[in-house]
């Protein structure tokens, strides 16, 4: 964070300082509400929630090197006292961020946000020093957090921006200003809390409505719902994708025998090859917003195509690929799932499982609500398509619906089977999997898959694995 006095803080966010013998004493560290990420010279932001009070942590994060504590109440050691904790975590982002010399690019969609939001940072720190959203945290407490870890040498911040309803959005453009904003889809992911995928758009849109006119809003050109919102926004607009038209496209797309995407990228500024690590051909319109985004900071094709090439994945449980010493891959991509990722991730497996068989072991999707039913009986029934070896279906209801469209999809179908929770699903894989065989992992994040993934990576180093 860039130093700031104590009774500076608490001008910007109207909070009135307890304990404080030196109200001159700055924040120096990142601001955290953590206990465990407290270091010499931070400001710990005290939540109250449901199971854990950051109140009573008070005491021993001073010990540990904060100099205050934010908090709804004195806690006997340094703070800084106001009504609302998050309002003012807010109001001190808003703060900082309008004194930075940094480019704020944000970014949304339904599916991609977070693989989008690494290739964009890995892309811009080439350039210049870059702060991007760690993992996920896209929300009105993870966003300010990231924005306030900025400091004065910051000069690209990359704030992904997540939303449950209409408004979310257009808060967080509040705290946080941007110059560029990127809407990557929209899609079917918390259909169930929008209520349809037009209310979806209204709430995504809310982004480039915040742009201003020296702006830039780039936009899906493959996606209807995000290219009509050029028409919502005062800024320049740049479109990305595969249609001819957009500024920012894709030629050749192909995946390599290992199911990495490779493409001739084409830059308003020249062209260049790309030849990605990551895997699955839904990265190639991930890599083009980011591209568009690089682009329109003044980097070269050349430039951008080399550090696209080179970029990894900074985030855990996404496309998480593996190989354990008996030849079995695991493909761990169990922090989230909504339609949409979880077809990118089967045509993944299809690609990375050529002459091997392929396992898909898949739990619910959240949050569908009426159409949970029909998106995963059509989860199922793509696995059958594309060939997929076996689907494990795991969990309750929903699993049954994926299971049950792969048995009507066809003959095939057969080869699923439905088990009851993540363990039964390890006992089973541990049984039957056989070297040279490729697993993908994937659910909702409450379903909690990722422990079925390190069971197995855990086996493979073991050794415990039927060779048959």
């Amino acid at each position: 964070m860039i130093a700031l006095s104590l009774a500076e803080i608490a001008a910007v966010v109207g909070g009135q300082t307890h304990d404080i013998p030196d109200p001159s004493v700055q924040v120096t560290a990142p601001v955290v509400r953590d206990s465990r990420e407290v270091e010499p010279g931070s400001l710990f932001v005290a939540f109250v929630g449901e199971r854990v009070d950051g109140h009573d942590f008070a005491r021993q994060v001073v010990e540990a090197g904060a100099v205050a504590v934010l908090a709804s109440r004195p806690v006997g050691v340094p703070a800084i006292v106001v009504e609302d904790v998050q309002s003012a975590l807010g109001a001190l982002a808003r703060h900082v961020v309008r004194r930075l010399g940094a480019t704020l690019v944000a970014l949304t969609g339904s599916a991609g946000k977070t693989s989008t939001k690494d290739l964009i940072a890995q892309v811009l720190q080439r350039k210049a020093p870059t702060v991007w959203t760690p993992g996920s945290l896209n929300n009105e407490i993870g966003l300010p957090l990231t924005a306030l870890s900025a400091t004065d040498e910051t000069r690209f911040l990359v704030l992904e921006m997540g939303a449950r309803g209409i408004g979310h959005i257009r808060y967080l453009t509040d705290l946080t200003p941007p110059k560029i904003g990127l809407v990557l889809n929209v899609g079917t992911a918390h259909i169930g809390e929008f209520g349809g995928r037009e209310q979806i758009a209204q709430a995504k849109g809310e982004l480039v409505e915040a742009l201003p006119e020296d702006g830039a809003a780039i936009l899906n050109a493959d996606d209807p719902l995000v290219r009509a919102m050029a028409s919502r926004t005062k800024a320049k607009v740049i479109l990305f994708g595969e249609a001819d038209e957009a500024d920012v496209r894709a030629e050749n797309v192909r995946l390599t025998d290992t199911g990495q995407p490779a493409f001739r990228l084409h830059t308003p500024s020249g062209a260049s090859d790309v030849t990605m690590r990551l895997y699955g051909e839904h990265h190639v319109s991930n890599a083009l917003a980011a591209a568009a985004v690089a682009h329109e900071l003044g980097m070269s094709a050349e430039e951008i195509a080399t550090a696209l090439s080179e970029a990894g994945s900074l985030s855990r449980w996404r496309m998480e690929v593996t190989e354990r010493p008996d030849g079995v891959t695991i493909v761990n991509d169990a922090y989230n799932a909504n339609p949409e990722s979880m077809r990118a991730a089967l045509r993944a497996l299809a690609a990375m499982g050529r002459g091997r068989r392929t396992w898909a072991v898949l739990g619910k999707m959240a949050e569908l609500g009426d159409e949970a039913l029909a998106e995963h009986d059509a989860v199922g029934r793509l696995a059958v398509r594309l060939n997929v070896g076996k689907l494990v279906a795991v969990g309750g209801r929903e699993a049954s619906w994926l299971q049950l469209g792969a048995y009507n999809e066809g003959s095939w179908g057969e080869e699923s089977v439905h088990v009851s929770d993540a363990q039964a699903a390890i006992d089973l894989l541990r049984s039957e999997l056989r070297p040279g065989d490729v697993v993908l992992v994937k659910a909702s994040r409450s379903v909690g898959l990722e422990s079925v993934a390190q069971a197995l990576l855990e086996t493979g180093a073991e050794g415990e694995v039927a060779a048959r």
